[in-house]
């Protein structure tokens, strides 16, 4: 987890805005507004978009998206989703220095979001269900949402030590 959040590090900045996407409608889709949930209940120090209450999805996204643009036009923006992959990688968690394409495991042509993301990967792509598969527990997703929580949240409290590290070392240098 140390090595997803070290990754994370370099998009982390005072322009930094977290997008989870998906829909609470659906178990295997609702780890990015569970994400987002768990963020602004704990008091992310960052703009969240994408809640349980306020969920992005596919018939809000160019809308919501619009908006996240507007308030934030130069933000470094993080996606977060679930995603399908093979049937091994059930469980992961990935940091990726691309956009997520929402959608793309299910064959829908949605906007890509961000500058870099993190996924966790719910179920397989061999799953004609995709994500409403009954085998997904919510449990799991809950596990792996509270995961994704830590490792934003280690990679925003490292960045901020270094970059108040580096300030009292700046004004060190000029008070001397």
């Amino acid at each position: 987890m140390n090595n997803l959040s070290e990754k994370l590090q370099k998009y982390i900045s005072e322009n930094t805005v977290i997008v989870c996407v998906g829909t609470d409608k659906c178990i295997g889709d609702c780890l990015g507004p569970l994400v987002g949930t768990l963020l602004t209940e704990k008091g992310f120090n960052f703009p969240v978009y994408g809640t349980l209450e306020k969920p992005i999805h596919a018939l809000n996204m160019d809308e919501r998206l619009s908006e996240i643009y507007s308030k934030h036009p130069d933000a470094l923006i993080i996606g977060v989703d679930a995603c399908l992959g093979s049937e091994e990688n059930i469980g992961e968690i990935r940091v990726r220095d691309y956009a997520i394409s929402p959608g793309k495991g299910v064959g829908k042509e949605l906007p890509e979001i961000g500058v870099a993301s993190v996924i966790g990967i719910v179920d397989s792509g061999d799953n004609s269900e995709f994500f409403f598969s009954r085998s997904i527990r919510l449990s799991f997703i809950m596990n792996k949402a509270k995961e994704i929580v830590e490792i934003l949240t280690k990679a925003a409290k490292e960045e901020n030590s270094m970059r108040n590290f580096y300030r009292e070392e700046i004004e060190e240098n000029v008070c001397s």
